[in-house]
């Protein structure tokens, strides 16, 4: 089943983000929190790819799991680094004998190692190469994308950024899910953007909740988005006086805050990256008024 065909225009959703444990020692916490968070009921789940392919075995692993022993309706996602058609014939295969029919489609990161993303080969340097591909060789298949309300770090400009988003939804798009952000202006910016391009298709808004101030230094550095100046001040502050609680507690209010303001101004639903936590994304959603 493709995911969009269960999104709702006019009732909003919660969807969540996992990764795969790094061993499978870590699989009894991981799926111990994927059950709690079945009460979310989430329009949907999607299961991260790891660099290189290092981790496609266990992606293909967790999304069979989450998907029919947990009932999730899950999305697994898919790079370009290091793929050639056999390469991801063999993964859409893999992932349809395991009853998972949606693929987040990405460029993906540079591999360990090395500075900068440089294709295997000509046929798949950019997502909307594999999205064009996915959907020619798989019309079965569900298509996400992302989105970089902020711009992608590597886009020469914003509105370069924009015009690879067009392509993307160009080729067949079914939705969008944006990178993390912190401010919603750069959201309902991006999001009119499009619209004045004629890309309708839905652009689901990530959102990360903040529980610690290592944390959140280690990913933004990772994935290039901006924090506001007013809220790093503030989590510094929490740090400084109440420790990694006091941070906790106020990256679950920035996040409660955020999410029912981009619901409550047209935001189609709200994709939380999870970092495997069940209990703050219960706390989120718990508070949300959907």
């Amino acid at each position: 089943m493709k995911i969009i065909d269960t999104l709702s225009s006019n009732r909003p959703f919660i969807s969540l983000e996992f990764f795969p444990p790094k061993s499978k020692e870590g699989h009894p916490a991981f799926f111990a929190a994927a059950s709690r968070l079945t009460t979310i009921s989430p329009a949907f789940v999607s299961v991260t790819y790891g660099a290189g392919g290092g981790s496609q075995d266990a992606t293909l692993d967790i999304a069979q799991a989450l998907q029919n022993d947990h009932g999730f309706e899950t999305m697994a996602h898919l790079t370009c680094v290091g793929a050639d058609e056999a390469r991801i014939n063999e993964f859409l295969d893999a992932l349809s004998a395991r009853g998972v029919s949606n693929v987040l489609a990405l460029r993906g990161d540079p591999p360990e190692g090395q500075d900068e993303f440089i294709p295997d080969n000509e046929r798949f340097k950019h997502a909307s190469d594999l999205v064009d591909y996915i959907k020619r060789v798989r019309p079965d298949f569900g298509v996400a994308a992302a989105a970089y309300p902020e711009c992608h770090p590597e886009s020469e400009s914003v509105r370069s950024d924009l015009e690879w988003t067009k392509v993307k939804a160009s080729k067949g798009v079914d939705f969008f899910v944006s990178q993390l952000f912190f401010d919603n202006r750069a959201y309902f910016d991006f999001v009119q953007r499009l619209r004045g391009m004629n890309v309708e298709a839905p652009v689901i808004p990530g959102i990360l909740p903040i529980l610690s101030l290592g944390s959140i230094r280690r990913i933004l550095s990772l994935c290039g988005a901006a924090i506001p100046g007013r809220l790093y001040l503030d989590l510094e502050k929490a740090h400084n006086e109440g420790g990694n609680d006091a941070v906790r507690a106020l990256g679950i209010n920035h996040a409660v805050k955020q999410a029912q303001h981009l619901l409550d101004n047209g935001a189609p639903g709200i994709h939380l990256y999870t970092l495997n936590q069940a209990d703050a994304c219960l706390e989120i959603v718990d508070r949300l008024s959907l």
